[in-house]
């Protein structure tokens, strides 16, 4: 089988009938579940990041987690569905995830939720950036592991989908810590890519019937797209659905990261793609450019390089704070990384001089009110990519 393959299927709703056979479809070109075996234990990592409701396009949709499940307990596996939200990793945070995102349909389709909050150390000689890194022990009770992501536009890293939902095998206090140790897109994407080579699930699905455009990955619009995509390799599938949405590969960290590596080809037509791909291009994605696509990186000398930093100072994307709707709740405050954020008077303030750029505030506001803002420049030079909001 040609690693570089993905396949797409239409799935216009949520309904349980549609999900199921739009699963089967999907998989059916990459061998569909022949490799499960009675016994074994195998771990749905969903894509969890915040308690909302399945219409938000916040996380993967209940109905499609159910669907699979009810695939895999048909071959005689037993199932569980985990992931490990941006806030404490414990039950009370936990249930009231499960609870909000329904995934008691996951459940009356015999999947296990995840209640093991423990955690565990690993070292990956072979990693790029994290060599060492602390993750969530429920993963090491699974005999195989299927990486079940939701396509969302994303401020930092551009795109979520695939790769990107790796990072959730880190236990939620601990992600700011690693986007402090990892300030720089290039290298947190890096790390994303180190943990997906060494956790190496057998499957990738990606819920792409709702997908989430504009202030992404918590606070933007739901979008309807319609399709499944599925692969054994995630940065392929991530090739793929970043086209769909109108970026580039260059333009997606954790894609540019897997190409140096050799890990995916660097375009959609270098894919081998089961589907009629071309009839899920969006042409009106509201999509967040990520803030390196267009970085100055020549001019060695001392005249080039002060002209590459004012020229880059330009272009970078920021966190910017939309006053009417903060409501001062302090999220982003403790949330931040490297401590930038204030309340004052009842509303979010942004240390300049040392914030690092992780959007871990707006990702995690429960308003809506942190934005990535663009600079006009870097508005004005992508005005012709398509797309670019």
């Amino acid at each position: 089988m040609n690693p570089n393959l993905v396949s797409i299927v239409p799935c216009e709703t949520y309904a349980p009938d549609v999900c199921e056979a739009a699963l089967k479809a999907a998989l059916e070109p990459l061998g569909g579940l022949l490799w499960v075996r009675p016994g074994m234990r195998v771990g749905i990592k969903a894509n969890l990041v915040a308690g909302a409701k399945p219409d938000r396009a916040i996380t993967t949709h209940p109905v499609l987690l159910a669907a699979l499940t009810r695939l895999l307990k048909a071959r005689g596996a037993s199932v569980v569905i985990g992931d490990s939200p941006g806030n404490l990793y414990n039950a009370a945070v936990l249930n009231r995830v499960y609870s909000l995102s329904e995934l008691s349909i996951a459940e009356e389709a015999g999947a296990e939720l995840n209640r093991d909050f423990s955690e565990k150390d690993a070292y990956d000689g072979h990693a790029v950036q994290a060599k060492r890194f602390t993750y969530t022990g429920w993963l090491d009770s699974c005999d195989a592991i299927i990486n079940f992501c939701k396509l969302k536009s994303h401020g930092m890293m551009s795109l979520s989908a695939a790769a990107k939902n790796l990072f959730g095998t880190i236990p939620g206090t601990m992600k700011p810590e690693y986007h402090y140790r990892f300030p720089n897109p290039n290298d947190f994407a890096d790390m994303i890519v180190d943990l997906d080579e060494h956790f190496r699930p057998v499957l990738h699905i990606c819920d792409a019937v709702t997908a989430m455009e504009g202030n992404g990955p918590t606070q933007g619009k739901p979008k309807h797209i319609g399709a499944l995509l599925a692969s054994k390799n995630p940065h392929c599938l991530d090739v793929l659905a970043a086209t769909l949405i109108g970026l580039t590969p260059s333009e997606v960290p954790t894609i540019a990261a897997a190409v140096r590596r050799d890990l995916c080809p660097d375009t959609a037509e270098a894919l081998e793609i089961d589907g009629d791909w071309k009839t899920f291009l969006q042409t009106d994605f509201e999509i967040i450019r990520n803030r390196n696509s267009l970085l100055f990186v020549g001019g060695r000398t001392v005249f080039g390089k002060a002209v590459r930093g004012m020229m880059n100072t330009c272009l970078e994307s920021k966190p910017k704070v939309k006053k009417s709707a903060c409501v001062g709740c302090g999220k982003c405050r403790d949330i931040c990384p490297a401590h930038t954020i204030s309340i004052r008077e009842k509303k979010a303030v942004i240390d300049r001089r040392h914030c690092i750029k992780c959007f871990c505030c707006q990702e995690f506001c429960p308003v809506g009110a942190m934005r990535v803002h663009r600079s006009p420049v870097a508005k004005l030079l992508t005005r012709g990519k398509g797309g670019s909001k």
